[in-house]
């Protein structure tokens, strides 16, 4: 129970710190968390393709799913944009 508390704290996190960087991209605080998970498995089969290792720990988590988030948000909006 505690790590499903840690993993959505730290998915809202990434989530708004992916909607910071991506201007106008925010899903309010439900979408952010839903955001903020989806980087965090994006970035986790990512970036280590890619050679790009983050520490570990609570900050190097909310990096990573930051990082991943902003793909995310990224993506979304490049699909809302042409559809």
């Amino acid at each position: 129970m505690e790590s499903l508390i840690v993993s959505l704290l730290i998915g809202a996190i990434a989530g708004w710190l992916a909607g910071q960087v991506v201007k106008g991209a925010g899903f309010g605080l439900v979408g952010n968390i839903i955001v903020g998970i989806l980087g965090s498995v994006v970035a986790g089969w990512l970036l280590p393709k890619i050679g790009l290792f983050i520490g570990g720990g609570l900050i190097g988590a909310i990096i990573n799913a930051a990082i991943g988030g902003v793909i995310v948000l990224l993506v979304l909006s490049f699909i809302r944009k042409n559809a």
